[in-house]
């Protein structure tokens, strides 16, 4: 499957959302990680782990490989220092997106699902901050990540009685119609409360291509534009909602299925070395 990532790794950033699931107990099925001299965890037949989902071992050339074509690519300039603190947090944060879209592939394997139908997609501000960086890199760049969204949020709706406490909340005054208007200097649009009011009484009672003069102005009425409310809140809070569902059954698959390697952990986790974040 063929993801990109060079985009989300700069628009989102190595950031962090603060929900740092803890690793489960290895399970019976999955044997404990083996340390060869190089210090990295790996498993027998497989080498050197990026993690274990559902017990298998995930190789970690695949992570290799994709830090390779960052630092080889167009945009290398804005990553940081090979070997510094920052560096491994990126090799975190690439590692985390790569496990996200792993756990993702596999749960749509098991549903079923068909990843081709699942068009790519660019998130905006809010979307990405709402899922995390990581989450969001994931969703933009694997079919996979956008298909298990689909089916795990289909059902997700929202409670009238929250969606009217929202409107209600936000409401702003009606728009009033604007006069489109043309003088000497060019046309322009004004709505009747922004101009002197002599003027917009004599525009009141013109008729469209009718020319008044006012206090030494001379305008000609060409036309009224009604306003454009803006759309009801309803589709806005769906997604939002529809994103915090995707994130709590992520969070939740992930404490359940993925096991972490050392040097590998969530970029934001307290324990691991590099993480010098601080409220």
């Amino acid at each position: 499957m063929t993801h990109d990532h060079a985009g989300s790794l700069v628009s989102h950033g190595a950031g962090h959302r603060h929900t740092h699931a803890a690793s489960p107990a290895p399970s019976a099925s999955s044997a404990s990680p083996a340390s060869p001299a190089g210090g990295e965890p790996s498993a027998p037949g497989v080498g050197p782990v990026l993690g274990w989902l559902d017990g298998r071992p995930l190789p970690r050339a695949d992570l290799d490989h994709r830090l390779a074509a960052l630092r080889g690519g167009p945009r290398s300039s804005a990553l940081p220092e090979p070997g510094s603190a920052e560096d491994r947090q990126l090799t975190r944060w690439v590692a985390q997106v790569m496990l996200t879209e792993l756990l993702c592939e596999a749960e749509a394997e098991q549903r079923g699902l068909d990843v081709g139908a699942a068009p790519p997609v660019r998130l905006d501000q809010r979307a990405a901050v709402e899922l995390g960086s990581i989450t969001a890199a994931a969703f933009e760049g694997c079919g996979a990540v956008r298909a298990v969204y689909e089916a795990v949020t289909a059902d997700v709706t929202v409670p009238e009685e929250q969606a009217a406490a929202y409107a209600a909340a936000t409401a702003r005054p009606p728009a009033e119609s604007e006069w489109r208007l043309s003088t000497t200097d060019g046309d322009f649009d004004a709505a009747p409360g922004t101009l002197p009011e002599r003027l917009a009484s004599a525009l009141a009672g013109a008729a469209p291509g009718q020319t008044v003069t006012v206090d030494g102005l001379t305008i000609t009425l060409l036309g009224t534009r009604e306003p454009r409310n803006p759309p009801g809140p309803g589709p806005r809070l769906l997604d939002a909602a529809r994103r915090l569902a995707f994130v709590r059954w992520l969070d939740h698959a992930r404490a359940h299925r993925l096991r972490l390697v050392p040097g590998l952990e969530h970029p934001g986790d307290p324990a691991q070395p590099d993480n010098h974040h601080r409220h």
